[in-house]
């Protein structure tokens, strides 16, 4: 185990912590987008066998043949990871060393686990979209809705991989079809009220120390990785602490002010809290 005591102390000293979260911690958390395990087996079993699908992430990019079959996918693939969700000891854990800091989340994970944890919602930055909400597919208005009622009766209601035509969801504005607010690709209705909150949030700690804590995010990651460490290397006071099993990497302007930790989020998170004296 490496010596966590000097990160313990620039998260102790932070004056707010931007937490950057990707496939890392879901997978953590045991939910694996694109892998073709034991656990994808016996959620899509049925699915894998009719139609072919060999991860969850196929399935959530599929032109689905009906309606019917597209929302009885989401549905169990919904109820499963957030109806049925529990905090986990890895959340329990970050919840823990964040304490009473300010904080924000940017993560690309959609399943809302941070919300579902206690973190706030308008502190948490979903940078392509949730599966908690859904729009209409056009779109023809901007507004979103919530899917969890909906998905546990079509969970209910489903039969044979599929769900009836009557349950599915309708635009209540122009009465076409809605999506899942993540799947809507690039007519993804944008969250703008949590962007600027974002941007405040890095106005309000510009210059002051912060700490970017980066969770299970690979090198190759333009959408959230690439910025933060642009960001960090933009900030004089910020320390950059990045997470991830068996892939670390830290750019070369900031190293000087970064912490590279390569090991299983379920080892390391606990142990920075014990460092962290909580």
């Amino acid at each position: 185990m490496p010596d966590l005591k000097p990160i313990a102390a620039k998260i102790k000293e932070a004056d707010a912590i931007l937490i950057g979260a990707s496939n890392g911690l879901s997978i953590t958390e045991g939910l694996h987008l694109f892998a073709d395990n034991v656990a994808f087996d016996e959620l899509f079993g049925d699915f894998k066998q009719k139609y072919g699908l060999r991860c969850i992430l196929q399935g959530m990019m599929a032109r689905w043949p009906s309606g019917e079959e597209k929302w009885a996918f989401w549905a169990r693939l919904i109820h499963h990871y957030c109806g049925q969700y529990r905090p986990t000891q890895v959340m329990e854990d970050l919840k823990a060393i964040v304490g009473d800091k300010d904080y924000f989340v940017v993560t690309s994970n959609g399943e809302c686990h941070f919300e579902l944890c206690g973190f706030a919602p308008e502190k948490i930055y979903e940078v392509e979209g949730n599966w908690l909400t859904m729009q209409c597919a056009r779109p023809c208005h901007d507004t979103r809705y919530p899917s969890l009622d909906l998905v546990e009766k079509l969970t209910a209601a489903g039969r044979d991989g599929h769900v009836p035509a009557e349950l599915l969801p309708r635009c209540p504005r122009c009465g076409g079809p809605m999506d899942i607010h993540m799947c809507a690709g690039e007519r993804m209705i944008p969250d703008t009220a949590v962007q600027e909150g974002f941007q405040n949030f890095l106005d309000t700690y510009h210059g002051k120390k912060l700490v970017v804590l980066e969770l299970g995010i690979g090198w190759r990651n333009q959408l959230i990785k690439a910025p933060l460490m642009r960001l960090v290397a933009n900030e004089p006071n910020s320390t950059y602490v990045t997470i991830n099993l068996g892939e670390v990497y830290i750019a070369d302007n900031i190293k000087e002010k970064s912490f590279g930790l390569d090991g299983h989020l379920g080892e390391l998170l606990p142990a920075l809290r014990k460092a962290c004296g909580i």
